[in-house]
């Protein structure tokens, strides 16, 4: 049975709908307001359907909608009014409702409505539940001694309340472990949020993080939680670390060192409980060692490093993964079963996966919109995959680094993309993001 929370003013309505959920098997939580709602809602994250009045003295029905879509966007609402209009229905819906019950209603209809929204709620679920086990059960299933080792670690440190930091190329999964340390730990049923680092302005990514007060900025017109209030009793990932401005990482590390901040704008301070997930594909003790990156706040987060291996260190998985992901994208693009020829098996095992798994991700896309028939061929895949990768210089006795290794694959791509456009995205990344790496090696 679901867990529902039941928003209205009138105690009549609160307690009368209560009693019939509770007898339908539910659990039923009820609140008076909208801010006692939303209070309820972030001490618990369990709720799985809203029923709302739409108009209340402190906060209507419009606005608590809003604001709970923002924060638990998985919730399904449903709004409830005596005061019924064509307008206030097409802003209900597209602020995110699933449905708008006018009064007076029967209690056979509220139950009907409830019923589809759960039965919905659940079918989504299982989707997002299927692709998450199709696109990333191979990385934590790997047959590589590297990664099993990884994984192996990665499965005890979940379990504590350290700070991690992982380190890796761009492409090679620190996103989906991360994730599986939230899902390992015992924060599990509650927030999982991430901020990517590089995709923001700096105002902007401060406000993101830290929430802002009305008026603290042009477009601040009303008062906004940030990222690390809404992964309270949760997990915060911070995805590239290494792109925080040093103003900005002066901040973060009081959060850091205090799990305490203000928002932009304001002077109260907002103490919260939250894991720190933090991730970089440069080699951070480099960035330190140019003043690029604050050596306090590094040594903060570096409490349990765990470095996730490039795509080329784990060949043992590489058709696993490709038939994984040519499953989800065949099922994307509305294609029939696919196969792989034995060419191309051949060829994505002798491939180095310079953007590792984003890479490999991208080519097995391409291949499944592009392929006639159900054989994925040679020709429909990318050709820098039949290109013999040039050899390491013979006097070399140190790997490359993290950043030698991203500035190579940045020109290399470039070299091979006919605009800026189309070398992000076989990157993975925003045309911006590019454009700062391109400044930052100086390539031109």
């Amino acid at each position: 049975m679901a867990k529902l929370l039941i928003v209205d003013d009138e105690k009549n309505i609160r307690s009368h709908l209560a009693t019939f959920f509770e007898g339908c098997g539910h659990q039923v939580r009820t609140a008076e307001s909208g801010p006692q709602a939303r209070a309820l809602l972030s001490s618990d994250r369990g709720f799985d359907l809203m029923l709302t009045d739409y108009r209340m003295a402190e906060m209507n029905g419009l606005e608590l909608l809003r604001q709970v879509r923002r924060e638990t966007p998985d919730l399904a609402v449903i709004l409830m009014t005596a005061y019924a209009t064509v307008e206030n229905a097409v802003a209900a819906m597209k602020a995110g409702a699933y449905d708008y019950l006018t009064k007076p209603f029967t209690l056979d209809q509220v139950e009907h409505v409830v019923d589809r929204a759960l039965e919905a709620q659940r079918l989504r679920a299982e989707n997002r539940a299927l692709r998450d086990t199709l696109e990333e059960r191979p990385l934590l299933e790997s047959q590589s001694p590297v990664m099993q080792q990884l994984l192996e670690t990665t499965r005890r440190v979940a379990a504590s309340e350290a700070t991690i930091l992982l380190m890796g190329e761009s492409g090679t999964g620190k996103n989906v472990i991360a994730h599986q340390i939230h899902r390992w730990s015992p924060r599990l049923e509650k927030p999982f949020v991430v901020v990517n680092c590089t995709t923001l302005s700096e105002p902007l990514l401060e406000s993101e993080l830290f929430g802002h007060m009305r008026g603290s900025f042009t477009g601040a017109v009303k008062d906004k939680p940030g990222r690390l209030e809404a992964a309270h009793r949760g997990t915060v990932f911070l995805d590239e670390i290494a792109d925080l401005s040093p103003p900005l990482q002066t901040k973060f590390l009081r959060f850091v060192q205090e799990q305490s901040f203000e928002r932009v704008g304001g002077d109260d301070t907002i103490e919260v409980d939250t894991r720190i997930v933090a991730a970089s594909n440069r080699d951070l003790m480099s960035e330190v060692a140019a003043h690029r990156f604050r050596e306090d706040l590094f040594y903060r987060l570096n409490v349990i490093a765990l470095r996730v291996p490039p795509l080329r260190e784990r060949p043992q998985d590489i058709l696993r993964l490709a038939e994984r992901l040519l499953i989800v994208a065949a099922a994307r693009n509305h294609r029939q079963t696919l196969r792989l020829s034995p060419e191309v098996e051949a060829a994505l095992i002798a491939y180095r996966w310079p953007g590792n798994v984003r890479e490999l991700r991208n080519a097995i896309e391409r291949a499944a919109v592009l392929v006639q028939g159900d054989l994925i061929a040679p020709q429909y895949l990318p050709d820098a995959i039949f290109q013999d990768a040039p050899a390491a210089p013979a006097t070399s006795t140190h790997p490359a680094s993290l950043e030698e290794v991203e500035r190579e694959q940045i020109i290399r791509v470039l070299a091979e993309s006919p605009t800026l456009e189309d070398a992000a995205e076989t990157l993975g990344i925003n045309v911006s993001t590019l454009w700062r790496k391109r400044r930052r090696y100086k390539i031109e």
